[in-house]
């Protein structure tokens, strides 16, 4: 009678281990927050000041309304889907804050929960009968943005002092754009890679199946995705209310491609469940940053926008080289 030696796996060389942990510890999010502190280095070295907290404060501040639309456009392609009404979103929801919400605050507060559950509703909508989101999303940013404008035909509104107040914190020790940029990005990445739900999210835009037979819904998970967009639009467009004073219907619709184009290069993947909240956060950093840096260069401004894509491109040209030398570097 014979007998079978059970069949081990070659032992794995140090450079395999190495090359792994590698991987693992430079994920998606390495690239755009090196491109940030790279662009960032060259603001300073161009003008030193800038990193004073007087300098941290002119130039990180403006960006934290973009920021968090990055953030509530990570959640819809984590879902697999896209957004199309953020910028239109957020622009009614600074309407909101300079008109309504002055006269009467209950009014307003709960205008702002109506928006909310509309979000809701509509990735019940998309999640349900299959819709494709850039159409739905895309004829909701005309809804978001012609309430927008009936209630606030041309810009003007007064934004409560009070929000001005919360928005333009700094305490004396630590800018206050580092302490706001420092908490939402650990909560965020927190909540996406350290919980259950979190995966759970994830899981739904990239592999729904999976979900459902671990016992979730699927449905519940896309549409509190929805949400989670929902409530970090309105803290975009509660920042800007409190930077500007005043309310305007077409304030962000920037916002919309430099949201996406955030999340991309964040290290983000329209294929849904792939995306990182550092890299996002990065993403933005780098979107936002670059116009500033094209400003000190001296840049025209008839030519920052092809010069701001070319960067973009550069930036993404670089991860998908990093992610073929990785992919190359595992089969050896």
């Amino acid at each position: 009678m014979t007998t079978t030696q059970p069949v081990t796996e070659p032992p794995r060389s140090l450079g395999q281990a190495a090359r792994e942990r590698l991987g693992t510890a430079f994920g998606p999010w390495f690239l755009p927050t090196l491109a940030a502190v790279i662009i960032f280095g060259l603001m300073v070295a161009l003008r030193p000041l800038v990193a004073s907290p007087t300098g941290l404060n002119l130039v990180l501040a403006p960006l934290i309304p973009l920021i968090f639309a990055v953030l509530a456009q990570m959640f819809i392609i984590a879902a697999g889907d896209i957004d199309l009404g953020i910028g239109s979103f957020i622009g009614l929801a600074n309407v909101v804050i300079a008109v309504i919400i002055p006269d009467s605050p209950v009014a307003g507060i709960l205008f702002l929960i109506g928006m909310v559950v509309a979000y809701a509703a509509m990735g019940v909508l998309i999640a349900v009968r299959g819709l494709p989101s850039i159409v739905v999303t895309l004829g909701m940013s005309f809804v978001w943005l012609g309430v927008a404008i009936l209630i606030l035909p041309t810009p003007g509104g007064v934004v409560p002092e009070g929000i001005v107040s919360f928005v333009r914190f700094n305490p004396q020790v630590v800018p206050g754009v580092i302490i706001v940029l420092t908490v939402v990005t650990v909560a965020v990445a927190l909540f996406l890679s350290r919980s259950k739900y979190g995966a759970v999210l994830r899981g739904s835009g990239s592999n729904a199946e999976g979900v459902r037979r671990a016992g979730w819904s699927v449905i519940r998970a896309k549409v509190s995705l929805y949400v989670l967009a929902a409530v970090f639009g309105l803290l975009s467009g509660l920042y800007l209310s409190g930077q500007t004073g005043g309310g305007d219907p077409y304030i962000a619709q920037s916002y919309v491609l430099l949201s996406i184009a955030g999340v991309i290069v964040g290290g983000g993947s329209f294929k849904g469940g792939e995306v990182s909240a550092v890299g996002a956060v990065a993403g933005a950093l780098v979107v936002g940053l670059l116009g500033s840096l094209l400003q000190f260069i001296g840049v025209q401004s008839s030519f920052q926008a092809a010069a701001q894509g070319l960067v973009l491109v550069l930036v993404l040209v670089l991860r998908a080289l990093v992610n073929w030398i990785q992919k190359v570097r595992r089969t050896l």
